[in-house]
């Protein structure tokens, strides 16, 4: 297996069965364990290593293309990508991770308000915005469940 094959599986994950899920899911781990460093809690550099992924998954999405086909379920460097935007600039708790994670995997998988539409565009962009525009939704979403439970609750 060539290197873009197995960064664009996440180290073979998308072979897995649900790969995509498992990918978020080892996402939260390692984002988890970056919110603990006291290094690593700017929020710039999620943010940073959130544009790298994007672009990596653009670039190896159009690589493993002609031997895995248009938008292949191996491909979750997608789901990697769009967990982390999911979760850049929000407060640093595991219920926002969590939250992240599961409004992430709902907007994945349903695909709502012109999330499918993305998939239209051409390769690895195609490939890597349907899962950006999920990791915005999931965003917005969960800083509205956090100024609610400000508001509200807290």
């Amino acid at each position: 297996m060539n290197l873009n094959k197995i960064i664009a599986s996440i180290f073979g994950i998308g072979f897995l069965k649900g790969g995509g899920t498992y990918a978020a899911i080892v996402t939260c781990g390692f984002i988890w364990l970056l919110w603990q460093s006291p290094v690593w809690q700017n929020p710039w550099y999620l943010f940073v290593i959130t544009i790298i992924i994007t672009l990596l998954g653009v670039y190896v999405s159009n690589k493993v293309e002609p031997d895995w086909g248009e938008d292949s379920s191996r491909v979750v460097i997608d789901e990697v990508a769009g967990m982390l935007i999911a979760v850049v600039f929000v407060p640093m708790n595991i219920y926002t991770l969590i939250g992240g994670l599961i409004l992430f995997r709902f907007f994945d998988i349903v695909k709502p308000l012109g999330i499918r539409k993305m998939e239209a565009l051409p390769s690895g962009t195609g490939v890597m915005m349907d899962d950006v525009l999920a990791g915005v939704y999931s965003n917005i979403l969960v800083w509205v469940g956090y100024l609610l439970w400000l508001k509200f609750g807290g």
